[in-house]
């Protein structure tokens, strides 16, 4: 799918209410559709995997599905993958910088992960361990009994729920798959002006600052590390997925052109894909603004831009 960037910028500046509520609807009715799948696949699985590359929209995603799933009286638990994390010793992965690559699956507790998952569908408790991202080890004192009754189910969310390794065999093979990510460009006069990979970049810039303190330059600077992992453990496996949809939204970009007068300030040449991050920085340019306050309070990109214009 491919968003025409002059409809867009029509639409921002007649009509942003309605091109809001429209975006919104399309992303509501790929949440019933997953939903609806899901419980179609609970005979076979109470587990439900759900994957995207980073900026995709997962947390919210796996929390709104949850919704749905509640009013079809399906009680859900949401896990975060990232509490599976081995903790961080000699024996982690490193790239071929020679630094920990956090993006490999084998920095998770694969064993762990596929027990789990026939336990839980064997209705056996277990204890969701908690990840200590600070200390960069588990926590056992954190650890969370979980135990699934007839009609609850887990969603396991993360960049790896795919991956072989995790539900290639056994009974977690049959797991319901889902894959999301924000995949549609922004075409202008029969040429991609602006692609989808760069609304995820433009999300995690804008997230990291406000919620983890991490300044534009550094989430800039971490892209390069963050596609390779995409490429290499991430897409290969989004055809196992029962349900795919694109998280983009075709109003989003001019919400964040509205909020990214700084984010370039700190880019420098020595950056791993400078040229791609200017050609980025130029193509915002294109985009009719957007002023936050438009974008409902539980709308999914929410998620990454917080309260700003509320």
């Amino acid at each position: 799918m491919a968003y025409s960037l002059a409809d867009v910028n029509h639409r921002v500046r007649h009509e942003p209410e309605g091109l809001v509520a429209e975006c919104n609807e399309r992303y509501e009715q790929n949440i019933r559709r997953a939903a609806n799948r899901i419980a179609g696949n609970m005979e076979k699985s109470r587990i439900v995997l759900l994957s995207g590359p980073s900026g995709s929209g997962k947390t919210t995603t796996a929390q709104n599905i949850e919704r749905r799933l509640r009013s079809m009286d399906l009680e859900t638990h949401t896990i975060s993958m990232d509490d599976y994390y081995l903790d961080v010793s000699e024996r982690t992965p490193r790239n071929e910088k020679g630094e920990y690559d956090f993006e490999s699956p084998e920095c998770l507790d694969l064993e762990l992960l596929r027990k789990h998952f026939e336990q839980l569908d064997r209705g056996e408790e277990v204890i969701v361990p908690h990840f200590d991202f600070k200390a960069q080890k588990r926590d056992p004192s954190r650890g969370r009994p979980l135990r699934l009754a007839a009609n609850e189910l887990a969603i396991f969310e993360g960049i790896h729920a795919l991956n072989g390794a995790i539900c290639g065999e056994g009974q977690s093979a049959n797991a319901f798959k889902v894959y999301i990510s924000a995949r549609s460009n922004f075409e202008l006069d029969g040429a991609v002006a602006f692609k989808g990979t760069w609304i995820r970049i433009l999300r995690r810039v804008v997230r990291d600052e406000q919620f983890r303190g991490t300044s534009p330059a550094v989430t800039f600077a971490m892209w390069e590390n963050l596609r390779r992992g995409e490429k290499q453990y991430i897409s290969p496996y989004k055809n196992t997925a029962g349900v795919m949809f694109d998280s983009s939204f075709a109003y989003e970009v001019s919400v964040m052109t509205a909020l990214s007068e700084h984010i370039f300030d700190g880019v420098t040449p020595d950056f791993d894909r400078y040229r791609e991050i200017l050609r980025l920085r130029d193509a915002l340019g294109l985009f009719e603004p957007l002023d936050a306050r438009y974008v409902p309070e539980n709308a999914m990109i929410r998620e990454f831009i917080g309260n700003l214009g509320l």
